[in-house]
Formats: structure tokens, sequence, C-alpha cells
């Protein structure tokens, strides 16, 4: 439960106590609708005002009176309009008739009087105009009303509007009010033990959860907490999981809200809604304010192509602005979470405004298996099930794709009718994560044979060197975009590459474009993928990890910035056009040399080749197991043993 500061004694009140907010942003609703009743008013009585004019100026005559003004001599001219008939007096009949200040007149003929009538107006010279029948009456209120309405809006749109920059409300019909989704301390129900796996990010974030319980703990200390954490990672790592876990761990308000929320296409809206983002939680304050994805409003300003976006940047200065106004009572935390902390605007991390940056990386092993085991604490999970063993299998995968890895283990094992989830089920559901679902493209025998050719020559080349990671499984079976796949584990969590592993690496690439072509005599275009990877691969070992005796250790600039930040149009390349050169041929050299490696292997141990790539063209699909017993049992003499 938090627990609020201790208030000023009567007699010494806090010299930095401000007013309290208005309880809301613009003017209170009553204000409002009796601005919009007079608004109404105005209107009706001018309506009114109108009207009685014009019944003034017009009297309503019965027919039978219309014809005897008309033999009197006391009509002057006559406007037939349908059945309507609107005329003026003469001056004598007029005041013969004592009409008073009435000139006009207006009154109903019959059909069947048409005819006689004209004749009897011609007969007393009376001048005859006819117009049109009387409009519909949608057209008589889009002329007479719709313009009053819009008139009416207008001047409501500019007094909210003029309120919302006093106040920083909402604005009009609220659009400038905050879209954040407020989450209560009791309904909060995540806590940090469902965040496996992020240990690290854990401990800096306990401060916070200390301070947001018991603030008043630290500012007798004269301590102030962090106005803003950072969480950067890669996406799925539980950055949004774990601001949840914060609010609920704190037992405070919790205002979460999206970074692209803030903006619309109207200038100064994502303002007024930053503004009242931090009013409503200084209000519920101790609380916390998540921001998710800030990187789509954080970004550097004044970059890109054409300039920056004003609307981006106002609101971008709003949140500045409001990181800057926190004071040291007010206990509101700005939990943001992106996995782009490169764009962000440096004015944005500068401390005092995000003074805190927590990393969160994909798991580790054991971080794995801790998240498997919250995934998994519902699944009735059969005997053969090692969550150890799935976690070494799942080199890479994030939070979120171990939960989605769980998720599919379990409909596969409803659609093949099963009472619990066994290891087939974990493991397919793996393989369809990482590869897609399998699809039946109906290979001919020949291009069966070639995809079995091309996989056969990674496996074998993988099993031969000595330092590349070791072989899983090798499929012919295609998967999403893929004709086949050989997939490799590595023995441990690599955080970097020697030389030796990366050549090896190399080489596996090559090996099935190679058995291509020492078996058919020509290549095909399903080694694409492999030769993109081997040339970033390259590029990256002499440019930047100085793994060229002809280079040497310098890291050469390649382009790494993203154009759409601004940075690359400007920026200046570090070396000259003979370094260039240079790079190019040493990445062609050493791909050559590892290309040449993989075929003196291939070509001595043909042999294994062969085999191997008949079992998969009969079985499809081979283990690790089964892979090493086909290629000892073909060339067990002159292949090297792998521990």
């Amino acid at each position: 439960m938090a627990v609020p500061a201790p208030p000023s004694p009567p007699s010494a009140p806090d010299p930095d106590a401000r007013p309290p907010a208005p309880s809301n942003g613009q003017p209170p609703p009553r204000q409002q609708w009796l601005l919009f009743v007079w608004m109404a008013f105005v209107i009706l009585v001018m309506f009114h005002y109108l009207e009685g004019t014009q019944r003034q100026a017009r009297v309503e005559l019965t027919y039978s009176d219309f014809l005897e003004a008309v033999d009197a001599g006391h009509v002057d001219e006559v406007t037939l309009r349908g059945q309507s008939l609107e005329g003026r007096f003469s001056d004598s009949g007029r005041l013969d008739l004592d009409l008073g200040e009435a000139e006009a007149f207006s009154t109903t003929r019959p059909d069947v009087e048409s005819e006689r009538l004209l004749e009897r107006l011609e007969s007393h010279g009376v001048r005859i105009a006819a117009r049109p029948g009387d409009p519909a009456l949608w057209q008589r209120l889009l002329v007479g009303v719709v313009p009053w309405l819009l008139m009416l809006a207008l001047l409501f749109w500019f007094w909210n509007r003029m309120q919302e920059r006093l106040t920083g409300g909402g604005g009009t019909f609220g659009m400038g009010r905050s879209r954040a989704r407020l989450v209560e301390p009791q309904q909060s129900k995540v806590r940090l033990a469902d965040v496996a796996g992020s240990e690290n990010a854990k401990r800096d974030i306990l401060e916070v959860i200390e301070f947001l319980k018991e603030p008043a703990r630290f500012q007798v200390l004269g301590a102030r907490i962090p106005r803003g954490i950072l969480m950067m990672g890669p996406p799925g790592t539980g950055k949004t999981l774990m601001a949840r876990a914060v609010a609920g761990e704190a037992g405070v308000p919790f205002f979460s809200i999206s970074g692209s929320e803030f903006i619309e296409m109207f200038v100064g809206v994502g303002a007024s809604r930053v503004r009242d983002l931090f009013r409503q939680a200084k209000e519920k304050a101790p609380s916390v304010v998540f921001i998710d994805e800030i990187d789509s409003i954080g970004r550097t300003r004044g970059t890109g192509v054409g300039g920056g976006h004003d609307e981006r940047e106002q609101t971008l200065n709003q949140i500045l602005a409001e990181l800057d106004g926190f004071e040291g009572h007010e206990s509101v935390v700005v939990l943001a979470a992106t996995n782009r902390p490169d764009v962000l605007d440096p004015a944005l991390l500068r401390p005092g405004r995000f003074d805190r940056k927590v990393t969160l990386e994909n798991p580790h092993r054991d971080a794995r298996e801790a998240i498997l085991k919250v995934h998994t604490r519902r699944m009735p999970l059969a005997a053969d099930v090692d969550l150890a063993r799935l976690a070494e299998i799942t080199i890479g995968f994030s939070g979120a794709d171990l939960a989605n890895l769980a998720n599919e283990a379990a409909l596969l094992a409803g659609r093949r009718d099963r009472a619990d989830l066994d290891w087939a089920c974990f493991v397919d559901a793996r393989d369809r994560v990482m590869l897609g679902e399998e699809r039946d493209l109906g290979l001919s025998e020949q291009q069966r044979r070639v995809v079995a050719y091309h996989e056969a020559g990674h496996a074998l080349l993988a099993h031969l060197l000595p330092h590349a990671d070791r072989l899983e499984k090798v499929t012919i079976l295609p998967r999403g975009r893929t004709l086949g796949v050989t997939a490799q584990v590595p023995d441990e969590e690599r955080v970097n590459y020697s030389e030796s592993w990366l050549h090896d690496r190399l080489t596996v690439m090559f090996g099935g474009r190679l058995a291509e072509s020492i078996v058919f005599g020509e290549v095909s275009s399903g080694a694409e993928n492999d030769l993109e990877q081997a040339t970033y691969l390259a590029r990256r070992m002499v440019a930047r990890w100085g793994m060229s005796e002809r280079i040497g250790p310098v890291a050469l600039s390649q382009g790494q910035e993203h154009a759409f930040l601004g940075r690359e149009m400007t920026q200046l390349r570090e070396h000259s056009e003979a370094t260039a050169g240079l790079v190019d041929e040493e990445i062609r050299r050493l791909l050559g040399e590892m290309e040449a490696r993989g075929r003196r292997l291939l070509e001595q141990h043909g042999v294994a080749l062969d085999a191997l790539a008949a079992a998969l063209e009969t079985r499809e699909t081979l283990e690790g197991d089964q892979i090493r017993e086909v290629l000892e049992a073909a060339d067990a003499a002159r292949l090297p043993v792998r521990a």
C-alpha cells in the first residue's frame, strides 16, 4: 500500500506547494452547456425578431377579402407562387382599408379560380408576376438554419480552443484529452514473479518500487527518485510486462499509453494530451506513467527527409517540459519502452528526464527455462518433456517467442487429441515457430534430389569442421519460404565470435551450393540466402572486426545509419575509394578461400555426401544422431571423430 508524504504543519507551510490542479483541464461541463444554451437563445431571438418584422409588414387576407380589394382598386401588384398569392396594396388602398403599417398581404387561391382570377386582375390594372412554388422543407432548413448552426459550432469551437490554451484541457469533443488507460491498484494482477528471466532488470527496478511504496522514507533523506526509466531491448523481451509489474508490486495507479496515440492530424492535440496525461498522474500520485514505443514521438528533432514533423516535435517538447516540471513530492515515475534507443532525441535521454536506462536482452539458457516454467505451469506435461533441454534448443528466442512456443505446443496437442503435451509437440512447435508450417509443393524427383544434395552439403561440412555448431536436424520438407533446412545448435551461448568459428560458419554456408556444383555440374538459385548471409558476415569480418591482414585493425563505416534518421545523407565516408576497393577485394578473397576449402572437403568425402543425400530422399527428415550414423556407416575410416 502506498504511503503518502506527511503534510506540513500549519505553522510552516511548504513554500513550494502549488495550488490544487483543477479537477478537469477544460471548462466545467455546466459552463459549456450554459454557453451553448445562451448562443442558441440568441439565434432563436434573432429568428423571432425577423419573423415578427415580416408579420408586421404583411397581413393574411381571406380570398373573398382579396377579391373585394381587387374590385375596389386597392391592389397594386400580385405575385403568384403555386397556390399561394402575395401582393402589395396601393397607397390609397392601404389607407382606405385601415391596415396600419401593413404594406403587403398574402392569401391562398383555389385551383378553379386560375383563369378567371387572371382576367379579373388584368381588368383592374393589377401588375402580375409569377414565381416558382415554395421550396421543400429541407431546402428551407438548409438556407435558414444550417448557416446559423455552423456559426454556432464555430463560436463554440473557438471558445473551447481558447479554454484549452488557458487550462491545457481536452478541447472540443475531448480531442485533447489523454487516451491513456488507467489501471487501478486493485485491478493490476501482474507481479515481478510473473516476469521470469530478467533478474538484472528486476534489480534496477526494485528501487523504484520501494520509493513508490514508501516515498516519505526517501524524501526525508533528501533523495529524489529517477523521474524517468527507459527500458530498452529487442521486441518481445518483456518491457511492457515489466512496467505492469512495477505498478502491480507498488500498488499504485498505472497509466498506459502508446506513443502513437499522442499524434493526430491537428497541430497542438498531441501536446494537449501530454498535459492532460501528466495532470491526471499528478492528481493520483504516487503513480506510474508508461509510454510504450516512445520512439514514435521521441525521435531526434529536425531529422529525416524534408526536415522534422511539427506536430510530433511539439508533442516531444511538451513531454520534455513535463518531465522537467516534476517536483519532489509528486511521486510520479515515467516508464518508457523502445527497441530503437539510437533514434531518440538527446534531450530526452539527459539526466533529469530519463535518468536510468534498463536493458532487457533475449534470455540466456537458464532464463529461458524459467520463462518456459512460467508459461507451462498450467499445462499438463508428459513425462518425456524436459524444459532444460527445450531451453537449450531455443537459443535466440525472446520471452514472447517462448510464450508462443508453449501455446503452439498446446494447440498441436489439441489437434492430436492428446490429454497432455509430450516432447514431440514442443519440438514440432519449435520448428513451426522458427521455420514455418510444412508445405506441400509437389516437387519433381529431380528438384527433390537437388534439394537433398543441397542440404546434405550443409550437413556434411557442419559435421566435418571442428568449430562448427552441432547438427540437430536436417529436412527436405518445405517449410515457410525454404525448400529444406539444416538446423544447428551451439553448445554454448555466444556473445562474441572467434575467427575460427566464423571461418567454419562461412564454409558451411557454401556447402549446399558446392554440393550442387560437384554432383550436377551447375548451381541453382537455392543458395541466394546463403550467399547473402556469407557476404554480410565477410564484410563485417573485414571492415568492422579487423580480421584481414591487408586491411588491418581498422573499423570502416559501411552505411550503418538509417536513411529516415537524416544522418546517412550528410555523413561523409571515412575512407578513400582505394580503401573501399581493397575492402571489396578482401571480401572476395575470404569468400573464395572458404569456398575452395569446402569444395576440397566435399570432394574428399563424396561417398558420405551421396549416402546422406540418399537417406534424406528416403526419410525426408534426419535427427542429429541419425545423421551421424549415416555418415559413420558410409565413410567411417575417413571421417573425423566429433565429440
